[in-house]
């Protein structure tokens, strides 16, 4: 009898393999005929955890519109049996959990799908599950693969319900089919219109958020993102392109090689094109492939030609038909190489990853903070995303490289934020705080500079010495009590979450005022823009004192109660300088023509930071709109040339000047350029500059025609900014600000209107990579600018203060623009 148990025993993993359908079996299609909504690929995955014994399959979130963040983790039944053990042992080894632990069994992550019409990945992720499973579970013996077969489902399903919806049957690979030629904002970025492969560090989005958590349990030895580019590049992976960030280490770069070479053997075997080291580089920080590498890992970028235009199939300019079988083909190859890869190399993985955390050899040694509170908040919440320690100063000064003098300096370190490379996480911790990133070549695929002291508007020094620091956080708790003898009650402004205190007291209908002057009262002094919160405006409200001291709580804002609207000096609650700020009533435009990123930005800033109302309206309405129904009108960065043609552009100048409010961002100011009563004039370059330039340009050597080009670019590098904090739109800054350049555009200072960000004289760059021509072109123009028009305005945004979410300093001058400026 026993042998007979025995023997059903070892039959059971044939029976239950006996059960598992592959994905075309299961989907009732060949895989790659059809695309499958993200709900088929979680059916998918949920057979096969139910079919398998070397799969474990779970959520770990939701997205925006409610759709489910899974993960399949696959391995031996041992390993599966033992997964605490073997999570827990990966990190003691690396210093992220107490205790010592050789860990034998290398973590492989797969990410599929992050933007979501290049959808040839979640497709081959099940591809992938099936045949790793069943044709090499000699792979997962020393191994443990986790499997996100759709990073971002929103976008997916965006993507592929509307391609379900046009395409032809059977499929029409003309490229000038309907079903080739996606509709704005395209599936490739999530439900706020955010690119997610892009919001790894800066983890704005609540898909990211959630697959941090995650993230940090595991910290894997490898990390794939899978992608698809433009239909004419065939393949591209591993190794990556430089400029590699210098703290990548040599086996990092050696292995990405190995796992190249790996793919490149199977590729040949079925004669398929690649290539490498081209186009995708590895310093920006916030990828799925650097975010991971400054993680230990040897993070990737596989990129399959397809990207949203290819649909089911596409002929490209080699007049060769591209096919979705053919995508999710070369994705399953390069998945399991680099899996295998990682099985035949397991103990060298393991014993590299956990040098890699070992971070004596760092020149600096720690970063000092101080600065406005609300913004060291906000850092130390990203911080805690990444589970990166840092503590807090008990006094001193600190000596290093100051940032704001660009040079050598100190700062009091009395309270200050010390984040130090000394722990498991210093190598991220020195990638996001140096002040400037060394650059092997200026050709990037992505932004240069992302310096955090800079993005948070933070005073700081980088020490070559290690700062003592407590782990004790700072107390940040307020109890504000009513006084009800109090004739009004004052609160500062100077950071987004003043701005989100307001939002929500105009939204519960308490009246508030704001001060165009500096005010004095009882000796406490309060800045330019400080809310002005008066029992007289509110007495119709009997529940005033009590609404408003539970929301400032809440909100951690102080009160400060004044027994008197008379002012120590000048300015009285009821000067004329001192205005009640009404609801307003605000229009966005969106779809063709605006930029779906600086929209969707500017839509996440209002609906998740601001929690400000507005109406979203399709720029194929705008002859449509009835402008009096609003107060303002926000144009995102776009291209409006054909938008706003001469009617349309007439209508808009009529509402302007009866009092109407336009905040218009990046290439939107180009409508109002050189038009007459906007004061906007480019700063044009010199003809005898612009003849030479060309003349030189024609002798340039075509191989050297890209690095030539760069003369005109600028990378996002950081900029040193002039700010008159006297007028309403730079209210609560100082009267300098760092400024994220994305490009070289240009614009005089204005004649009639007022400067309020700007370069004077020789624009100064202070982190990242600008080329001469283009900076050159800075001298002597706005970043920030408001004209009057009849009795309205128009706000000039030339940098975006919204941009991926993370410039967190520079949010401030649009809540001033909304709610100060007119």
């Amino acid at each position: 009898m026993t042998r007979i148990i025995t023997s059903l025993f070892c039959l059971l993993p044939i029976l239950v393999f006996a059960q598992l359908k592959s994905p075309s079996e299961f989907l009732g299609y060949e895989i790659g005929t059809q695309f499958s909504r993200h709900a088929d690929v979680i059916s998918y995955f949920e057979h096969v955890a139910a079919s398998s014994n070397l799969v474990n399959y779970q959520d770990y979130g939701k997205t925006n519109e409610r759709r489910r963040l899974t993960y399949a983790v696959i391995s031996s039944e041992e390993n599966l049996n033992n997964l605490e053990r073997i999570k827990t042992d990966n990190l003691k080894s690396i210093g992220l959990a107490s205790g010592n632990a050789t860990p034998e069994k290398a973590i492989v992550w797969l990410s599929y799908n992050v933007h979501g019409n290049e959808a040839s990945s979640s497709e081959a992720a099940m591809n992938t599950v099936y045949k790793l499973i069943t044709e090499h579970p000699d792979y997962l013996n020393n191994t443990v693969i986790i499997m996100d077969p759709g990073v971002n489902p929103d976008g997916r399903d965006r993507y592929v319900n509307w391609y379900n919806q046009v395409k032809a049957s059977p499929y029409n690979a003309s490229r000038d089919a309907v079903e080739h030629n996606e509709p704005w904002p395209s599936g490739r970025p999530n439900h706020y219109l955010f690119d997610l492969n892009r919001d790894w560090m800066w983890a704005s989005q609540v898909e990211t958020q959630q697959r941090l958590k995650l993230y940090n349990q595991w910290m894997p030895q490898i990390h794939v993102d899978f992608h698809e580019q433009y239909i004419n590049n065939p393949y591209y992976f591993a190794p990556g392109a430089e400029p590699y960030h210098e703290i990548i280490t040599p086996f990092q770069r050696e292995f990405q090689y190995k796992i190249g070479k790996n793919n490149a053997k199977y590729f040949d075997q079925e004669g398929w094109l690649f290539f490498t080291r081209e186009s995708f580089d590895l310093l920006y920080p916030s990828y799925g492939d650097t975010y991971p590498l400054y993680m230990g890992a040897i993070g990737m970028t596989y990129e399959q030609a397809g990207h949203g235009m290819a649909g089911l199939g596409i002929i490209n300019d080699e007049d060769i038909e591209l096919t979705l079988v053919d995508r999710v083909a070369h994705h399953t190859t390069t998945g399991l190489s680099t899996i295998e890869v990682a099985s035949k190399n397991a103990s060298s993985l393991l014993s590299e990853f956990k040098k890699f955390f070992k971070n004596d050899d760092l020149k600096c040694k720690s970063f000092v903070l101080n600065g406005n509170p609300d913004n060291i908040q906000a850092l130390t919440d990203l911080l805690d995303r990444h589970e990166i320690q840092y503590g807090f100063g008990s006094g001193g000064t600190v000596s290093g490289f100051k940032y704001s003098d660009n040079k050598k300096g100190k700062i009091d370190a009395t309270n200050a934020l010390v984040v130090s490379t000394n722990q498991p996480k210093g190598k991220m911790v020195q990638v996001l705080f140096e002040p400037n990133t060394a650059l092997s070549t200026p050709i990037t695929y992505d932004i240069t500079a992302w310096s955090l002291p800079y993005a948070y508007g933070l005073e700081a020094v980088a020490s070559t010495s290690l700062f003592s620091a407590t782990n004790k956080a700072k107390n940040t708790s307020v109890l504000n009590t009513p006084n009800k003898t109090a004739a009004g009650y004052i609160a500062k402004w100077n950071s987004m979450k003043d701005a989100e205190f307001l939002s929500a007291l105009l939204q519960n209908d308490i009246k508030v005022r704001f001060s165009e002057k500096e005010l004095g009262f009882d000796g406490n002094t309060f800045g330019r823009g400080s809310l002005i919160i008066t029992r007289s405006d509110n007495k119709g409200n009997p529940d005033f004192d009590k609404t408003l001291m539970q929301m400032a709580n809440k909100m951690g804002r102080n009160l400060y109660a004044s027994p008197t609207s008379f002012a120590d000096k000048l300015t009285d609650f009821g000067s004329q300088y001192v205005h009640l700020i009404k609801n307003k009533k605000i229009a966005m435009l969106r779809g063709k023509e605006t930029s779906s990123l600086n929209y969707g930005s500017l839509w996440h800033y209002f609906e998740t930071q601001l929690k400000y109302p507005i109406t979203s309206i399709n720029t194929e309405n705008i002859g449509r709109i009835k402008w009096n129904d609003y107060d303002m009108l926000i144009l995102p960065d776009g291209n409006y040339g054909r938008l706003f043609d001469k009617a349309a552009f007439k209508a808009l100048s009529k509402w302007i000047n009866g009092g109407g409010k336009v905040i218009a961002m990046g290439n939107a100011i180009r409508i109002f350029k050189d038009k007459a009563g906007y004061d906007l004039e480019a700063n044009e370059p010199k003809e005898d500059a612009v003849k030479q330039r060309d003349s030189l340009d024609n002798l340039v050597p075509y191989a050297q025609r890209e690095m030539e080009s760069t003369k005109d670019m600028i990378t996002g590098s950081i900029y040193k900014i002039s700010l008159d904090n006297t007028h309403p739109l730079a209210f609560g800054y100082g009267d300098t600000y760092y400024s994220l350049k994305l490009g070289s555009d240009s614009y005089k200072f204005l004649n009639k209107g007022y400067n309020v960000g700007y370069i004077k004289g020789e624009p100064e760059s202070v982190s990242g990579f600008s080329g001469e021509r283009a900076k050159a072109s800075l001298a002597n123009s706005i970043v920030f600018a408001a004209a009057k028009k009849g009795r309205g305005n128009v706000i000039y945004m030339v940098d975006d203060v919204t941009f991926r979410s993370f410039w967190q300093n520079g949010k401030l001058f649009l809540a001033n623009a909304v709610f100060f400026v007119n």
